[in-house]
């Protein structure tokens, strides 16, 4: 996870922002295409890279860390089983990031992450 900045953060503090991140990066992962706010999108993509650069790696090391932060194992299973190999010649840059447009309840800047 990348450390959190000093000031305004995602959620309520630390924490939430943290667990937040690891639950968007879960869905990202699983779903391999999620919509959400810029701000969350930018946030979060750090930490799908570095998830995926660990299912490249493949080991049981990496797969525990990824499971502190993940703690479903059918995520991680597809991380490291599915989308590990599949980017195994690529050196990063592994997700997209393309704005949608506003949202129309509070004309929210939104965003598409998706898996490269």
């Amino acid at each position: 996870m990348p450390r959190p900045r000093k000031g305004a953060r995602l959620g309520s503090g630390p924490t939430h922002e943290k667990h937040l991140l690891a639950g968007l990066a879960a869905s990202i992962i699983w779903e391999e295409k999620v919509v959400t706010t810029i701000a969350k999108a930018k946030a979060v993509r750090p930490v799908v890279e570095k998830f995926i650069t660990k299912g490249k790696r493949g080991d049981l090391h990496a797969r525990r860390q990824v499971l502190k932060q993940i703690h479903d194992n059918e995520i991680v299973t597809k991380l490291f089983d599915e989308i590990g190999p599949r980017y195994e010649e690529r050196q990063g840059g592994y997700t997209r990031i393309v704005r949608t447009g506003p949202r129309r309840g509070d004309n929210a800047e939104m965003a598409v992450i998706e898996l490269v």
